[in-house]
């Protein structure tokens, strides 16, 4: 049982608080005129009856509560997107622009219907993907649509400044960024890493020009270009706008083309069109994979078409995928379930290739016979054109058999590079020797190895020469020109008299008018 007295100073300490608040209630009391009369005026007698405290009636009728219309237009729905496309629209935030270029260009596409519905349709497969970075980023909706402008969303897409995949890196930028290129894959196609690398750079031009118009328009012009424009027109007192701005027709209409695709998924019905249906879901998983493994395997265990595989897997260059250099690949929801379950009772071979760092400097016959396999398929494989050998520490796509059976180490499968040079032909030459000559003063009167001109020879190295006899070199000469080769430079040489012709036959028209003008 508790003490009395510790029940008792509980008690007080609970009501403590109240005691408090009541004592600070009456020594600040209100008066007539809504003021205060402090403790200390009231303490030295100042106070007199007539100043007791009176209870405050507001004069006059009380004003009607009113409502008012919010400024900010950012409250979110309660309700999930339909599909993507409405999310897509809820996560607009870009500043428009109201200009004769943007509705020009919603007019170029509203026209297209069959172009923007399989632009739109090929888009399916990537866009919960990009949707699903912005928002985690916070970035605006409005770059989910920059894949239309750059590549239609073809990742396979090429352009003639060798700018590649959904995003259009150019090399040396895709580098910058981590997007590896070499002779196995190209990262610049790669879905997850392109996106990645596009989201980060448009980040850090947002952050160096500090207006969206302004990071899509060094996005496309280069960052350079824009900031040399921007001090133009500073040193001239003129805007830095976007709009401001004097760049390529290219640039000016980029802005233009993004917010004019995005009025349209804005309003498809305005513009007489229909956006197909893609649902609020992801299109594919990542599948971690830990071998080489064989795409057409892939394709098989999973129930997928290479084709599609490949839709996914734009950067997989050839018929394998190497584990060191692209661990993740990627396949429709449904299916890559299906190529987990169907991978762990598989029994056999996963690869049936792999890659050989060629030694020396050799032909693809060469290379061919030293891995096995004929050199039209070495050729094929890894497109080597006629008349070229492969130079030193180049990496090959070879089948694997024997020594070659083994998956690619990492440092083969990020930095494989193909190296080639014009194949040399001997030319066999005979020669006579000197009086007084051996086989290694020929050889070195020749410029050529004495160890070769007596292979060359059956002979010795040092083996006596005399005078006036017969050797056997075999000396670098041109390359074969072949067959269309040797056609082209008849005609070319059949065509010389014809010219010589034709200057023949203006000459006398060039003097005739000379001499026409003499006096």
């Amino acid at each position: 049982m508790i003490p009395y007295w510790r029940a008792r100073i509980s008690h007080w300490c609970w009501h403590l608080p109240l005691l408090l608040a009541l004592l600070l209630a009456g020594c600040a009391t209100p008066t007539p005129d809504g003021k205060t009369a402090s403790a200390g005026s009231a303490a030295t007698g100042n106070a007199d009856a007539s100043s007791a405290p009176r209870p405050f009636i507001p004069q006059g009728p009380l004003s009607q509560v009113g409502t008012a219309q919010l400024s900010s237009q950012t409250v979110a729905p309660l309700s999930a997107p339909a599909d993507i496309w409405d999310r897509i629209r809820r996560g607009f935030s870009m500043r428009d622009l109201d200009t004769d270029l943007v509705r020009d260009r919603e007019q170029w596409y509203a026209s297209r219907p069959d172009y923007i519905q399989r632009m739109t349709e090929r888009s399916a497969r990537y866009l919960f993907h990009i949707v699903e970075e912005i928002e985690r980023r916070e970035l605006p909706m409005e770059l989910a649509l920059l894949p239309f402008i750059e590549s239609a969303f073809n990742p396979q897409a090429v352009s003639s400044a060798r700018a590649a995949g959904m995003w259009q890196f150019m090399p040396a930028t895709g580098q910058s960024f981590d997007l590896k290129q070499n002779i196995f894959r190209d990262d610049r196609r790669d879905v997850l890493a392109s996106t990645r690398a596009a989201l980060d750079y448009l980040e850090q031009l947002h952050a160096r020009f500090g207006d969206w118009h302004l990071a899509l328009a060094a996005y496309n012009w280069g960052q350079g270009n824009v900031g040399r424009a921007i001090t133009r027109n500073q040193k001239q007192g003129l805007g830095t706008a976007y709009t401001d701005l004097t760049m390529p027709l290219e640039t000016r209409m980029y802005v233009p083309k993004l917010l004019a695709v995005k009025n349209i998924v804005a309003r498809p019905e305005s513009f007489g069109l229909r956006l197909p249906d893609i649902g609020n879901h992801p299109f594919f998983d990542t599948i971690t994979i830990e071998r080489d493994i064989d795409v057409a395997l892939i394709a098989r265990l999973s129930g997928v078409d290479e084709r599609d595989f490949r839709a996914l897997n734009p950067s997989i260059k050839l018929p394998v995928v190497m584990a060191a250099g692209t661990p993740n690949i990627l396949l429709p929801w449904d299916n890559a379930a299906l190529f987990e379950r169907r991978l762990k009772d598989h029994t056999g071979p996963l690869a049936s290739w792999t890659a050989w760092v060629v030694p020396s400097t050799m032909t693809a016959a060469e290379a061919a016979r030293r891995v096995g396999t004929t050199e039209s398929e070495l050729r094929a494989l890894n497109n080597i054109p006629p008349r070229m050998q492969v130079r030193a520490g180049s990496s090959l796509l070879v089948p694997r058999n024997g020594a070659h059976d083994r998956d690619v180490p990492e440092h083969v499968a990020d930095n494989g590079q193909l190296s080639l040079q014009p194949e040399v032909v001997m030319r066999r030459q005979v020669v006579r020797a000197r009086k007084g000559e051996n086989l290694v003063r020929l050889a070195r009167r020749y410029g050529l190895d004495a160890v070769a001109v007596a292979g060359w020879n059956a002979m010795a190295v040092n083996a006596p020469l005399k005078a006036g006899q017969q050797i056997t070199l075999m000396r670098p000469g041109k390359a074969s020109s072949g067959p269309k080769a040797s056609a082209r430079a008849g005609s070319q040489k059949a065509k010389a008299p014809a010219k010589k012709t034709r200057a023949t036959a203006k000459a006398p028209s060039r003097k005739t008018r000379s001499a026409s003008k003499r006096p």
